[in-house]
C-alpha cells in the first residue's frame, strides 16, 4: 500500500496561514523577498507566493492613486513585473516540491487521467481571494461610507468567502484524488517573456547597436 507523502496539502490550513500572514502584513512591515525560487519546504513556497501577490495588490493601488507622476507611475509598473516573476516562479516551486514528494510514492500515476490545473495554481487563486477578504471586509468598517456601500461590500465579502471555500475544498478533492492515483497533474512552466530583455521587442528593439 502507497504511504501517505510527507507534503499533506490541507487546503484549510494554507487558508488560515494566508489570513494570519495577512493580518499580520498589513500590521508590520513585510519581509523582504529572499531566495524566490528556492524555498526550502512547502510552507516557506506558500508565503512567498502570497508575499508575492500582497505586493502586488498594494503596488497596483499606488500605479492608480490620482496625484501619482508618470514617473512614479513606472516605477510602480517596474515593481509590479518584478513581484509578478516571483510570483510565478515561486507557483512553479509549489508544484515541483509536491510532485518531488508525490514521487518518492510512485504518484502521481502517470496513467491517470491530466488535471489542467495546478495545486500552485489553485493556491495563487486562493491567495487573491485571501486579500480581496481582507480589502473588502475593511470597506464593511468604514466609518465615513454610506450604509448603502457597507450593504454592497458585505454582500461582496458573503462571496468572496464563500467562493474560496468552494475552491478550497477543490483543492482537498483534487489532492485526494491524486493520492488515490486518480489524477495527475504535471509542472507548467509559465515561461513569462516581458522581464526578459531578449524576448522583449519593445527593448531589444531599441536597445543601442
Amino acid at each position: 500500500m502507497t504511504k501517505t507523502p510527507d507534503i499533506l496539502l490541507d487546503a484549510q490550513a494554507i487558508v488560515a496561514l494566508q489570513d494570519a500572514l495577512t493580518e499580520e502584513w498589513h500590521q508590520v512591515s513585510v519581509p523582504n523577498a529572499v531566495g524566490h525560487t528556492t524555498a526550502p519546504d512547502f510552507t516557506a513556497a506558500i508565503r512567498q507566493q502570497h508575499q508575492a501577490n500582497f505586493e502586488i495588490w498594494h503596488l497596483e493601488d499606488e500605479a492608480r492613486a490620482p496625484h501619482a507622476t508618470g514617473s512614479e507611475i513606472a516605477e510602480v509598473k517596474r515593481g509590479i513585473d518584478r513581484a509578478n516573476q516571483r510570483r510565478n516562479d515561486v507557483m512553479e516551486r509549489c508544484d515541483a516540491l509536491l510532485l518531488e514528494a508525490l514521487a518518492q510514492h510512485g504518484l502521481p500515476v502517470p496513467e491517470a487521467p491530466l488535471h489542467s490545473e495546478t495545486p500552485g495554481m489553485i493556491l495563487d487563486r486562493l491567495s487573491i481571494l485571501t486579500l480581496k477578504i481582507f480589502h473588502t471586509r475593511e470597506e464593511t468598517m468604514r466609518g465615513d461610507a454610506s450604509e448603502s456601500h457597507i450593504r454592497r461590500n458585505r454582500e461582496r465579502l458573503r462571496l468572496l468567502e464563500e467562493q474560496r471555500s468552494d475552491l478550497a475544498g477543490c483543492l482537498d478533492q483534487l489532492w485526494a484524488q491524486i493520492l488515490r492515483g486518480e489524477r495527475r497533474f504535471k509542472l507548467y512552466r509559465q515561461l513569462k517573456m516581458y522581464n526578459d530583455p531578449s524576448l522583449n521587442p519593445a527593448v531589444y528593439r531599441k536597445s543601442p547597436g
